[in-house]
């Protein structure tokens, strides 16, 4: 029986690449793990740049500006400014070569001096070797050799154990493998990739800075995995050298999926089978899940994986990705509806479990109202800031309209998969199921106020502390038109609440907790946008849905052409991604702010109606 999950890995962890997630200046050749990497040594104070990553903070740190780079690293380009030094690095592929050109626009007085470092990464089977003016990688897969084109200089005082190649930074310097090739030849190469991705870029019209900037972010964050074997896309380099060489968050990852899709089929499945299959021995996709071991055994998060799934099977036709995950979706949902319905209606949690490792994770906010905010996803958001918690059924007391939007939607969307798959008895309980919910959903209804609250399951009482996730009973169809026409009119377009310039804050305007502009208290969050669009897809609000896709589109560029930047979240007074230190500069998913303008437009097949409202 073919495995066509198995043969589609292979075919993405092959040739040259940025595979290794501490470095965007590591060229990797896989399966061999033959690498080369780009370091500057400087002569102000001896420095010497080992590795270099999209959005580090510190005063002293490398900054680095991405430029267009294809998926495959057939082309890429980036800006790489430190103490004084201005570099555009470019490589190219052609056939099995790699090419790198390194222009040097602004130094220091004394010239720095590029190094060329040989390595075999991951602990793979090989040597490398200084052969005269050329290194030499070599396995039982064959020898790679590469060739220095430029001045090289003697510089014995780098960091480097193995050998390398140094060169002078006073004008162009080239690398290629293969053959000794002229600089002319080397920009020859990289110019003729350059063109087919532009080319690539260009079928997106006016929308292609858009496109750019979201690929572009998925390609940079896509790393090689070694401990699973695996490509994927975490959230962003960074967090990975931090967390154990890779950091994969539930929702986060189904969205770079989703997004990958437009056009990268392979690198969309494997990110939505590999987060899918982090599930625990307890049957849900946790929160996160690291390269250190750690997973988030107490909680999960919002559950859209069954709505990605369903997406890329349209686009795709392929039943056999379904069957890949389906038993692990239905567990999934089956886990929510045992373990978090409270009541009537579900509610956010955190089951207490017994600890695995030594860290802070492991107990903060497990069994306790923090540990539910953190399977929403919304962290510290002002909406749980005075909500009681049960202990004894691990729940917040509070039914969420987020939540329940989300997992009557998630019943929808595996019915659907469970009628490909011929699974008629789980399709009329996933039915069953959203039906009873959409139906125990009409106590969350204002009639006077026109708005679907959260309420305290103790006192009875609505939450008048709302966000976008209010509006998420649009996503399972559970408002009339006329309810979500009331929503959008009162409450979207209030001031006061949710519209202005830059939409949708992640707290109300009005909100006592708004001006802290901090994280999930009150700023512009990429996801928040995308499911709410997605609910108004589903009803007749033409003038919400487009006033939507321009104003987020208008958020991502504003970063993006200032700084080259894709927030993780963005200032709701100013648009600013950069005002917070916690807001990390390199983040795939802020690309969702664009992505519904590429579905509005119809570059990718968009969001379908599941159930027409009444």
């Amino acid at each position: 029986m073919v495995d066509n999950y198995q043969m589609l890995k292979k075919e993405l962890a092959k040739g040259w690449n940025t595979w290794n997630t501490r470095s965007v200046l590591s060229h990797v050749l896989l399966p061999e793990g033959f690498a080369i990497n780009l370091g500057i040594k400087e002569y102000s104070d001896g420095d010497y740049l080992k590795e270099s990553l999209i959005g580090r903070l510190d005063e002293n740190a490398e900054k680095v500006i991405p430029g267009s780079r294809a998926y495959d690293s057939s082309y890429t380009s980036l800006t790489v400014l430190w103490k004084g030094i201005e570099l555009v690095v470019e490589s190219a592929t052609i056939n099995d070569d790699l090419v790198l050109l390194v222009t040097p626009f602004k130094q220091t007085i004394k010239t720095p001096t590029l190094i060329i470092e040989s390595g075999i990464l991951w602990n793979r089977e090989g040597t490398v070797s200084r052969e005269g003016e050329s290194l030499l990688w070599s396995s039982n897969n064959g020898t790679v050799k590469g060739y220095a084109t430029g001045e090289e200089v003697i510089e014995p005082t780098v960091q480097t154990q193995t050998p390398y190649i140094a060169l002078k930074l006073d004008s162009k310097v080239g690398f290629s493998t293969g053959k000794n090739r002229s600089i002319e030849e080397i920009q020859n190469v990289i110019a003729d990739q350059k063109q087919k991705q532009q080319e690539q870029k260009s079928k997106y019209g006016e929308l292609q800075e858009v496109y750019e900037a979201m690929q572009t972010c998925i390609a940079w964050d896509t790393i090689y995995d070694p401990s699973h074997d695996r490509v994927v896309t975490p959230v962003t380099r960074i967090w990975n050298c931090t967390h154990g060489g890779y950091a994969l968050f539930c929702w986060d990852n189904y969205f770079a999926a989703y997004m990958a899709s437009i056009d990268n089929k392979a690198l969309a499945y494997a990110n939505a089978i590999e987060i899918t299959k982090e599930k625990t021995e307890a049957g849900f996709v946790p929160n996160c899940a690291w390269g250190n071991g750690f997973k988030s055994y107490d909680r999960s998060q919002p559950p859209v994986g069954s709505l990605i799934i369903h997406e890329l099977y349209r686009k795709f036709g392929d039943k056999w990705l379904l069957d890949e995950v389906v038993d692990d979706l239905l567990g999934w949902n089956n886990w929510f509806y045992e373990n978090r319905l409270n009541g009537n209606l579900l509610s956010w949690g955190s089951t207490p479990y017994e600890p695995k490792f030594d860290n802070y994770w492991e107990t903060a906010g497990v069994n306790d109202t923090f540990g539910g905010a953190l399977e929403s996803g919304l962290d510290n958001s002002p909406m749980y800031d005075d909500i009681p918690f049960d202990s004894e059924t691990h729940m917040m007391k509070l039914h969420d309209v987020g939540l329940n939007g989300l997992y009557i939607m998630d019943c929808q969307t595996l019915a659907e998969i469970c009628e490909v798959l011929g699974k008629t008895e789980e399709k009329d309980l996933l039915i069953s199921r959203a039906e009873s919910l959409k139906g125990n959903m009409s106590e969350l209804w204002s009639e006077s106020e026109g708005f679907y609250y959260n309420k305290l399951t103790d006192s009875g009482e609505f939450s008048k502390r709302i966000s976008p996730t209010n509006f998420y009973a649009l996503l399972g169809n559970v408002a009339s038109q006329e309810q979500a026409r009331r929503m959008v009119d009162e409450h979207f377009y209030n001031p006061d609440e949710f519209y202005g310039e830059w939409i949708m804050p992640s707290i109300a305007r009005n909100d006592e907790a708004y001006p802290d502009q901090e994280y999930w208290r009150g700023r512009i969050w990429a996801p928040m946008n995308f499911l709410v669009y997605l609910g108004l897809r589903n009803y007749d609000l033409p003038d919400a849905q487009k006033d939507l896709v321009a104003r987020s589109k208008a958020l991502l560029l504003k970063e993006w052409n200032a700084h080259g930047h894709i927030h993780e979240n963005y200032n709701a007074d100013t648009g600013e991604g950069c005002d917070q230190t916690s807001s990390d500069r390199y983040y795939h998913w802020g690309s969702l702010l664009g992505f519904i303008s590429l579905i509005e437009e119809g570059y990718l097949e968009g969001w379908e109606k599941r159930i027409k409202a009444d």
